[in-house]
């Protein structure tokens, strides 16, 4: 069933129109009032200025890596695809390229909402889906990685968009895993998702053979090798120095124990009191990796995709060598998650960790304040990472030891 045939036919019915209203209302009204607190704080977009400026250097010729954009001269961090994608932005003025990008963005969190319940939700427990999708969008455009994303005009909800798009489709659905090849190959993150559908193709080979999670993983692969391979052929210059040396330039993104940063490396960077943690963070991601892999495999394997989406988006977060805040709007899904799995006590308590901006209270900015932080503040300004660990510990308990049991029985 459409999108269009599913809000024709609640229109249809009496006693779905007022909800329906009343949601959409509700929904528009605090988005408006969002767009108007977003103005008047004077938010800049700043990172959609650095998009606008990577397209220009593209259509102009010149180094990707080597421009500077904005007045912090801020560098190109994402694979020459993501450059090619952002051409268009140079088409209309910086006024209305904002208002675009934050129309855009809103749209794109009411899409995201819809997606988290279709994945989270069974559909018997969602009579009336676009009410509820419209309530959740009016909430979390209000969670400060969705409020971020939209300050700085990010592309996060895409990104986001387009994996669960792949993670709702049903099996042997033609596309699905287009969607997680065209996310990675725009920022390398979404790629664990990739992983995570070729693992556990693997493991159903040995009884099922061919699959649908070895074709989403197939699907996806082909498409980041054709977008990769189209970049590398449009920028071959700039393809072989972010292949072969700026990929690995993790400084560039910007300081590891900045307070944005929510990553374990961030978090090891403050506790350490370091801006390199080193081996110390080689050795907890990858622990991390290995567990929340692990974590989201068995989930899938049980037909749980709603928690092998938690578990892994929450581990590539983690294990990412930056994960500005902003990363994190997968907290709606994972919220909504935690209502279905844990109750609304454990999803009340996530969202108020997203919600409460509680990791902008200790001091951060110029100096590198980070370095000094107290036991306290450290606690504060690693929220997210400590929310999403508890969240695999958690899932790692009730998902990996119930199916151990299943397949030793």
């Amino acid at each position: 069933m459409t999108v269009a045939t599913l809000l024709r036919n609640t229109l249809r019915t009496p006693s779905g129109r007022r909800p329906l209203l009343l949601a959409a209302s509700v929904c528009l009204l605090s988005f408006a009032t969002f767009w108007a607190a977003q103005r008047a704080a004077g938010v800049s977009m700043i990172d959609l200025m650095v998009y606008r400026a990577e397209g220009r250097t593209v259509l102009d010729g010149r180094d990707l890596y080597a421009m500077r954009a904005t007045s912090v001269q801020l560098p190109a961090t994402y694979p020459p695809f993501a450059a090619l994608l952002f051409t268009p932005l140079t088409l209309p003025g910086v006024p209305g390229l904002r208002t675009l990008a934050t129309a855009g963005n809103l749209l794109l969190l009411v899409v995201f909402a819809q997606l988290s319940l279709r994945l989270t939700l069974p559909a018997d427990r969602l009579p009336r889906p676009w009410v509820t999708t419209l309530w959740v969008a009016a909430a979390a455009v209000w969670c400060e990685p969705v409020w971020t994303t939209l300050r700085y005009g990010q592309i996060n909800l895409l990104l986001a968009v387009a994996v669960l798009w792949d993670l709702t489709r049903r099996d042997g659905h033609r596309w699905a895993g287009a969607g997680t090849g065209f996310a990675a190959a725009v920022k390398l993150t979404p790629a664990l998702f990739a992983v995570l559908f070729l693992i556990v193709g693997l493991v159903r080979a040995r009884e099922d053979g061919w699959n649908p999670w070895l074709r989403r993983a197939a699907t996806a692969a082909l498409v980041f090798c054709a977008a990769t391979l189209t970049a590398a052929a449009a920028l071959p210059r700039d393809s072989l120095r972010f292949w072969s040396v700026t990929l690995f330039e993790t400084h560039r993104v910007g300081s590891a124990e900045n307070t944005a940063n929510q990553s374990l490396r961030g978090v090891l960077a403050r506790l350490l009191h370091t801006g390199e943690p080193a081996l110390w963070w080689t050795a907890t991601a990858a622990a991390m990796a290995v567990l929340g892999l692990a974590t989201a495999v068995a989930a899938a394997l049980r037909g749980e995709r709603a928690a092998a989406m938690a578990a892994c988006a929450a581990t590539a977060l983690l294990i990412s060598p930056v994960s500005w805040s902003h990363h994190w709007v997968w907290c709606v899904p994972i919220a909504l998650f935690l209502w279905t799995r844990a109750g609304a006590r454990w999803a009340l308590a996530a969202a108020l960790v997203f919600c409460s901006y509680a990791l902008w209270w200790v001091p951060h900015g110029t100096g590198r304040p980070e370095l000094a932080q107290g036991a306290a503040q450290m606690a504060f300004s690693a929220l997210y990472p400590l929310t999403a660990t508890a969240l695999i510990g958690y899932m790692a308990v009730s998902v990996v030891r119930p199916w151990r049991t299943s397949r030793t029985a």
